[in-house]
């Protein structure tokens, strides 16, 4: 019994770590950007992701959740980032719906394919795990603004080819090196979780 909760109590405290880690990571994010091909790069998803592979689906999606409100709070309704703020200006429930859902979607997805793949192999799914976290996080951005926000994307993209914007200004930008970092850096982590775990 003592032993259960004593894993209960582990759990909520790596938890609320991981809960701290995405508050601090988001809000440096804000304030200092790592430029890679002139965009910054968001380093927040690499908790989620490990948050979602160690603590399993829920925790994933709640660490999401937690970027996601933060995003929407001080990014677009406080207006400390131009784009979210913009589009907090023109549609702020659904701007709500994308920042929240996405990355909820993200954690949980993350920790879902993690799940579903260790037991088969274990690299691959810790690969995989940090890699759904941009992929679903990226997809559901872009899926959201084309149904939502397509007028927005047209004036962003100077009138000029919307696909070719959304690839070079969103894709290859931002989501590639997002990409790269979380799976290399998700990888490496929960690798160093699991050996201390041992």
């Amino acid at each position: 019994m003592r032993s259960k909760r004593n894993q209960q109590l582990l759990r909520m405290v790596q938890l609320a770590i991981l809960t701290a880690v995405v508050l601090v990571l988001q809000t440096a994010g804000i304030v200092i950007k790592i430029p890679v091909l002139g965009t910054p790069v968001s380093l927040v998803l690499i908790p989620i992701a490990l948050g979602a592979m160690i603590l399993g689906p829920a925790a994933g999606a709640w660490l999401g959740f937690v970027f996601g409100a933060q995003v929407y709070i001080v990014c677009g309704v406080m207006g400390a980032d131009p784009f979210t703020a913009f589009l907090f200006t023109h549609n702020p429930i659904i701007t709500a719906g994308i920042c929240l859902v996405k990355s909820t979607l993200a954690g949980f997805l993350a920790g879902y394919v993690y799940r579903l793949l260790k037991g088969k192999n274990e690299l691959l799914a810790v690969f995989l795990a940090a890699a759904v976290t941009p992929v679903v996080n990226t997809g559901v951005f872009v899926v959201c603004m084309l149904t939502f926000f397509k007028d927005v994307l047209s004036v962003w993209a100077g009138g000029g080819d919307l696909l070719a914007y959304i690839l070079t200004g969103l894709v290859v930008a931002n989501f590639l090196p997002e990409m790269i970092i979380n799976v290399v850096f998700g990888t490496v982590g929960q690798r160093i979780i699991g050996t201390v775990k041992k």
